[in-house]
């Protein structure tokens, strides 16, 4: 099992210089800090699914609720076609299918015709749906503030513009 900096600093300097033999120009900080962000990152993951749990919603229907309700508030009340939801999903279309089929089972959203194109059809809300993810969205954000209640106003913009340069390293990294 991997030490944390914090955990065990005697331990800590062992991982460094056991990495640093396997690996002699990586720069052992960098380990130390890929570990800590994966405690962080599957830490927050676990306490999102618990809150999740309480919704009754798996993570991928709460993200596919969330996005009808944005193109809603955005100006689009007729809804969303399945291939853009997957395409905004980054999901294949069977995936997406099978999560409108359970959620029209559960009553969240409904299938309607689209207006532009009478042989296509749109996904939106159903009331139950709006309320649904609204209720969620509230706690989901009480635990998200309480989470980042530890950083000040500008830490948390250091801590966006880390994390945003991290993002596109990791989107653009060939190995």
């Amino acid at each position: 099992m991997p030490y944390t900096y914090t955990a065990d600093h005697e331990k800590a300097k062992q991982m460094q210089a056991f990495t640093a033999s396997l690996f002699a120009s990586s720069d052992p900080r960098a380990a130390r800090l890929m570990d800590q962000f994966w405690r962080v990152s599957h830490r927050m993951f676990r306490l999102g699914e618990v809150s999740l749990h309480e919704s009754g919603l798996s993570y991928a229907q709460y993200r596919l609720l969330l996005l009808l309700l944005f193109e809603e508030w955005s100006g689009d009340g007729n809804g969303m076609n399945p291939s853009t939801i997957s395409d905004h999903q980054g999901k294949g279309r069977n995936t997406i299918s099978a999560l409108i089929r359970g959620l029209e089972d559960d009553g969240l959203v409904e299938r309607r015709l689209d207006e532009q194109d009478r042989r296509r059809f749109n996904i939106a809300l159903t009331e139950a749906g709006r309320q649904r993810v609204r209720q969620h969205t509230s706690l989901h954000m009480r635990f998200v503030g309480g989470l980042f209640a530890a950083f000040t106003p500008e830490e948390m913009d250091t801590l966006g513009t880390l994390l945003t340069k991290l993002n596109s390293c990791a989107e653009s990294y060939k190995g």
